[in-house]
C-alpha cells in the first residue's frame, strides 16, 4: 500500500493535519515536506528499511514528524516510556536492538546514559533532526507500506528481565483505525484531541488513524484539564481520547459548565469507567463512551457507538469490525452468553507476538485467539462487560503497572526475604500500588530506606504508595502468591 502521509498529502493537501501551542497549524502538505526532510537525514545517518529506531521524548510537532518520518523509511519505530528509569528504558533499548535512539531536550540526560551502554546506537537529538534543510539532496520515492512487515514494537510493562515489546504490523494499525471509523462513524471536519503519550499505543491509534481518515489532531505536550477543556471549547475538537483519571479531572475543572454540541465523543479507556462519572457527562452534554482495549491488538477491541453510554449499564461496547470476542473457560473453551471467563480476540488488529520472546508469543496466541489474561462476559446481543483484569496488572491513572516487576525489585533488596504487590482502590487514580514485604531471618528494614530503594529502580506510578511489613505472605500449596488474600490484609492495614 502507499505511505500513508505521502497518500494523503497527494489526495488533499490543505487539509490541516495537526495544530499545537498557540496558533500552530500543518497542513499534510506542511508536514508531508517537514516529514520527507527528516527522512533524508535519517537516510544520511545511515539507516536502513528494517531498522530500529528508538523515540524518547515527550509529545511535540517534532515527534509527530519523527513518527511519520520513520513510516516513510520503512524503519521500526520504537517509542519509549519517557517515565520510565535509566534501567527500565536500557533493558528496553538492548531488548528490541534499536539501531538509533531519538531523544528530546528533557531526556537528554537519560539519553546519554543509555548512549553510553551502548556504543553501537546512534545518537540523534530531535532538534537538529526535524531542522527544514533544503541542501540534504533530492528526495526519494517513499518507501511503500508492507501491511504484513514489523511497523512497531510497543512496549507494556516491560518486567525485569524480560520486558514485553508487542510486535504490530502496519496492517493492525490500518484496520484499528477502519475498525474504530465504522464504529464512531467520521466526519471531514474532525478533529482529535492528543493528550495521551505518543509513546502508548492509544497515542500512537490517534495520530496514525487521523493521517489515513485525513483529519486533525489537536495536540497537547501532556494532558492538562484546563488545556483540555479549552481545546473542545475553542479548537473544534470533535473527537478525543483520554483515560477515567483524566476525566474526573476534566469533570472537576469544569464545574457545571456544560460542553458545546461541536464534540462527537470522547473515549474513556484504562479501565471500567463508575457510573456516577458517565452520569456526570450526561448532566453536562459530554458524550462519553467507554472503550476496552490492549497494546496487544492496536488500541481498540470493543468500544461503545455515540449515545449507547449506560445502555447497557456497564458495558464497554461490541466489539469493532471485523474483531471478533469469545468468552473461554480455563480449558479454553468458549462460553456462552453470561458466563464469565477470559476474554480472547481474533482479527486483522491482533499482534504477531512479542518480539524476541516465542514461548510468551505462544501462550499469548494459543489456538488462533488472542488471550488477555481479563476476564469479562458477553451478554446476547454481543456487548461485552469487563469484570477483572489480569491479576498481575493494574492500571494506575491510566498506566500499567506490572505487579512483578514492583516485586523483582523489592526482592532484589538483600534484607527482604519475600514480597507481593496488589493494587489498592484509590478515589483519583483508580488503583495504586500495595505492597507486603517480609523481612529476611536477622536482618532489620526503615521503611524510607526501602521506599527510596524503590525509587532508584521504578518510574513515580509504579511506587508502592502502601507498604506493610508482614510475618509471612499468603501463598497456597504450589507456593504461588494470593493475591487477593494480600489485598484484603493490606487493606486491613492501610488507614480508612
Amino acid at each position: 500500500m502507499p505511505e500513508w502521509l505521502a497518500q494523503r498529502a497527494k489526495i488533499s493537501p490543505d487539509r490541516l493535519a495537526l495544530t499545537w501551542g498557540p496558533g500552530e497549524r500543518w497542513t499534510y502538505k506542511d508536514l508531508s515536506i517537514r516529514v520527507e526532510a527528516t527522512s533524508r537525514r535519517l537516510r544520511m545517518a545511515g539507516l536502513h528499511p528494517g531498522d530500529r529506531l528508538g523515540l524518547l521524548a515527550w509529545n511535540s510537532a517534532a515527534v509527530v514528524q519523527t513518527i511519520h518520518a520513520v513510516t516513510r523509511m520503512g524503519l521500526v519505530l520504537v517509542p519509549l516510556n519517557a517515565r520510565l528509569t535509566a534501567a527500565e528504558l536500557r533493558r528496553q533499548v538492548v531488548h528490541a536492538s534499536i539501531s538509533a535512539l531519538v531523544y528530546d531536550e528533557a531526556n537528554e540526560k537519560i539519553a546519554g546514559s543509555l548512549l553510553a551502554s551502548r556504543e553501537a546506537v546512534r545518537d540523534m537529538p530531535l532538534g537538529q533532526l526535524t531542522e527544514i534543510d533544503t541542501e540534504l539532496g533530492p528526495t526519494a520515492e517513499p518507501d511503500r507500506l508492507d501491511p504484513s512487515a514489523l511497523h512497531t514494537i510497543v512496549f507494556t510493562s516491560g518486567t525485569t528481565g524480560s520486558p514485553k515489546g508487542v510486535m504490530l504490523s502496519a496492517g493492525n494499525h490500518l484496520w484499528s483505525a477502519i475498525g474504530s471509523c465504522l464504529n464512531l462513524g467520521l466526519s471531514s471536519d474532525d478533529r482529535w484531541l492528543l493528550c495521551l503519550p505518543l509513546f502508548h499505543v492509544g497515542g500512537l491509534a490517534v495520530l496514525y488513524r487521523s493521517v489515513i481518515y485525513g483529519t486533525a489532531v489537536v495536540l497537547q505536550e501532556s494532558f492538562d484539564p484546563v488545556a483540555a477543556n479549552r481545546a473542545i471549547d475553542e479548537e473544534g475538537v470533535t473527537v478525543g481520547s483520554v483515560v477515567g483519571t483524566m476525566l474526573r479531572r476534566m469533570l472537576r475543572e469544569r464545574h457545571e459548565r456544560p460542553y458545546p454540541p461541536t464534540v462527537r465523543c470522547l473515549l474513556v479507556g484504562g479501565g471500567p469507567v463508575p457510573s456516577s462519572l458517565l452520569h456526570a457527562c450526561q448532566r453536562l452534554r459530554l458524550p462519553a463512551v467507554q472503550t476496552y482495549g490492549l497494546t496487544e491488538a492496536a488500541s481498540q477491541v470493543a468500544t461503545e457507538r455515540p449515545g449507547e453510554a449506560l445502555r447497557p449499564r456497564g458495558s464497554v461496547g461490541r466489539p469493532l469490525f471485523p474483531t471478533e470476542i469469545r468468552i473461554e473457560g480455563q480449558d479454553g473453551a468458549p462460553l456462552p452468553a453470561g458466563k464469565e471467563g477470559e476474554i480472547a480476540v481474533r482479527g486483522p488488529t491482533v499482534s504477531a507476538g512479542y518480539y524476541n520472546q516465542p514461548e510468551e508469543s505462544r501462550h499469548l496466541l494459543r489456538g488462533g485467539w488472542l488471550h488477555t489474561g481479563d476476564l469479562g462476559r458477553l451478554d446476547r446481543e454481543g456487548y461485552l462487560y469487563v469484570v477483572g483484569r489480569r491479576d498481575n496488572t493494574i492500571v494506575s491513572g491510566g498506566e500499567n503497572v506490572n505487579l512483578e516487576e514492583v516485586e523483582d525489585v523489592l526482592n532484589s533488596h538483600p534484607q527482604v526475604a519475600d514480597a507481593g504487590a496488589v493494587g489498592l482502590p484509590h478515589p483519583a487514580w483508580g488503583e495504586v500500588v500495595g505492597v507486603g514485604v517480609v523481612v529476611a531471618d536477622g536482618a532489620s528494614i526503615d521503611i524510607d530506606d526501602l521506599m527510596e530503594f524503590c525509587r532508584s529502580h521504578l518510574a513515580p506510578y509504579k511506587l508502592p504508595k502502601s507498604l506493610h511489613i508482614l510475618p509471612e505472605l499468603p501463598r497456597n500449596a504450589l507456593g504461588k502468591l494470593s493475591r487477593a488474600a494480600l489485598r484484603e490484609i493490606l487493606v486491613q492495614e492501610s488507614p480508612p
